[in-house]
């Protein structure tokens, strides 16, 4: 049965109320489109996890700031229903803003907003895209509305994101389990973003620094190196000198709080603009 496209929320929720009927589990999996292999390891995870599988596309203007590239980010939804067709899933969810959000002013003084906490949204990514986890959050818990999934997939490559909504489910007892799903990585060890599209190929090649960087991290640790002012050191020095980095930081990926002394589940992440693509990676040690 080949994947059905909607567009309208009734229209989900008129789909899921016949699914609970005749006692599906459903999972479901957020993205913003422009699905690639990282995608489909969401998608397969959640068909191998439950009987129904729902997968939104949207491109949630609430979580890009002014200056971001809200615009320019590809849209490809006759793709992205062919992918989902060929790895199974039910229901392609592509509604537009519009639908979303109604006729409303797409700001706080407007919108009810999902805020999560200060001290997990104001580091790392939050720190340079102010309100972007507001958005995130608040688009989230919409689907989670109006999906109602048993599980909900995620990949790792966006801790802090996870981290958030983690929070937000235990919080706001939402009944829905999230899953996270492991960074997939092209075969030179880029971790796989829809953003990669927009690098050259010198681009490309500096870009690559940062998962070699995690990976002699990674190295250090295992040899017994846990000062986490030692790993930065040794990181940077395989980092690009053409990148523009942002952030690199040791987090405890229980409480986010930030570490001097690295441990098993420390979150090591990173941010870096490759000519003007800002990339993210990480590591759970």
């Amino acid at each position: 049965m080949s994947t059905v496209l909607l567009n309208k929320i009734n229209d989900v929720k008129n789909t899921v109320k016949e699914w609970r009927k005749e006692g599906h589990t459903i999972a479901l999996v957020p993205t913003m489109g422009a699905l690639h292999s990282g995608h489909a390891s969401l998608i397969k995870k959640a068909k191998e996890i439950s009987d129904k599988v729902v997968v939104s596309v949207f491109v949630n203007p609430i979580q890009f700031g002014p200056n971001e590239d809200y615009d320019k980010y590809p849209r490809t939804l006759e793709a992205d229903k062919k992918l989902c067709d060929e790895l199974g899933a039910d229901v392609v969810f592509a509604p537009n803003a519009k639908e979303m959000y109604g006729e409303k002013k797409l700001s706080d003084t407007e919108l009810t907003f999902v805020c999560p906490p200060y001290n997990i949204v104001d580091c790392l990514c939050g720190k340079s895209r102010p309100g972007h986890f507001d958005g995130v959050a608040t688009v989230v818990l919409k689907l989670f509305n109006i999906v109602t999934p048993n599980y909900a997939c995620f990949g790792l490559k966006d801790a802090q994101q996870l981290f958030i909504l983690k929070n937000m489910v235990n919080d706001l007892n939402v009944n829905v389990e999230i899953i996270p799903c492991p960074i997939v990585r092209e075969q030179d060890g880029l971790a796989i973003s829809s953003r990669n599209t927009y690098l050259s190929a010198d681009e490309r090649k500096n870009a690559l620094t940062i998962s070699k960087a995690l990976k002699e991290i990674q190295r250090l640790y295992e040899q017994g190196i846990t000062s986490a002012d030692v790993l930065f050191d040794s990181a940077i020095a395989v980092l690009s000198k053409e990148l523009d980095l942002e952030y690199l930081e040791f987090r405890d990926y229980d409480t986010f709080e930030k570490v001097n002394k690295v441990s098993k589940n420390t979150l090591a992440a990173i941010a870096a603009k490759s000519g003007k693509t800002r990339l993210i990676d990480n590591i759970i040690l």
